[in-house]
């Protein structure tokens, strides 16, 4: 018998969070039994109805693992949303053959998605782009909570616990302990604070008159350098760099090593010599 669920339209964790918070917690928990049956169903029969009850009965976890993240500043609501596709995605992956709960394989897939969420919005700087420094942000952040600036033994600690160098681990903990600032005044600042809004010393250079002509005369010299270097070249080496960098459609080095009888690697070792001509040329 399937259990009783809430209708989809009142569980919208943008709505009336405290309403959505109160109805997924009203939604049983499943027995051993059923989560397997339903697990089963979907797993082997892709019954996307097994599947809507074995969400909806874990959505109370998704909200209990986004409270965690409440101090990035973040709307509730948009975490409780990104873990809810991560709950989807571990359900659509679940094998109910390997005799663990659903809500124990779920866990990484929710706190993906709300890493992810979190990297992305957090900052508009990135703070976090590569594995390591993701791992390094929510495990740093996460200590920073009881304590000031590291000293080098904890900064060294830190950075021997996750695998990093120090400088990298001094880096992160700059970039936390940075204040997000608007471009332009409040309207509530006075005139002596409002000055240090970027606005007012921030120039922007990319329509400077002066600029704009030094770029352009830059562009045309490059031109004019490049193409006397071409007409420096032998007619096949000439040839090959045009096809290979210029034309609109790029050849190949197969398809011109059927153009002039030769293997790719000779056609790759001569693009190789031109292009060191055409630098040399080129610098002169």
């Amino acid at each position: 018998m399937s259990t009783h669920l809430q209708p989809v339209q009142q569980l919208v964790p943008g709505g009336d969070l405290s309403a959505y918070i109160q109805a997924v917690g009203s939604i049983p928990v499943l027995s051993v039994e059923r989560e397997r049956e339903l697990a089963e169903e979907l797993y082997y029969r892709g019954n996307l109805e097994a599947a809507r009850e074995l969400v909806m009965s874990h959505l109370r976890f998704v909200v209990h693992i986004a409270k965690s993240y409440s101090g990035y500043g973040l709307p509730q609501a948009d975490l409780i949303q990104e873990g809810n596709v991560g709950l989807m995605k571990a359900a659509k992956r679940f094998d109910p053959s390997k005799g663990v709960r659903l809500v124990s394989f779920a866990v990484h897939w929710i706190k993906a998605e709300i890493h992810e969420y979190v990297l992305r919005n957090w900052r508009i700087v990135k703070v976090a782009t590569t594995k390591a420094q993701r791992k390094l942000f929510f495990n740093l952040r996460s200590a920073k909570k009881q304590l000031a600036w590291l000293s080098n033994d904890e900064a060294h600690a830190v950075a021997s616990d996750l695998g990093v160098d120090v400088a990298e681990v001094r880096r992160m903990e700059g970039r936390l302990s940075s204040v997000d600032v608007a471009f332009d005044a409040r309207d509530s600042d006075d005139d002596s604070s409002s000055f240090v809004a970027p606005v007012h010393y921030l120039e922007d250079h990319s329509q400077d008159p002066a600029r704009l002509l030094e770029a352009d005369n830059w562009e045309e010299s490059n031109h004019q350098s490049l193409s006397v270097a071409l007409d420096e070249l032998d007619e096949r080496s000439r040839d090959i760099l045009q096809s290979r960098w210029l034309a609109e459609s790029k050849a190949t080095l197969h398809e011109l090593a059927d153009r002039y009888g030769v293997s790719a690697e000779r056609i790759r070792q001569l693009e190789k010599a031109a292009m060191k001509k055409l630098k040399v040329a080129m610098e002169a």
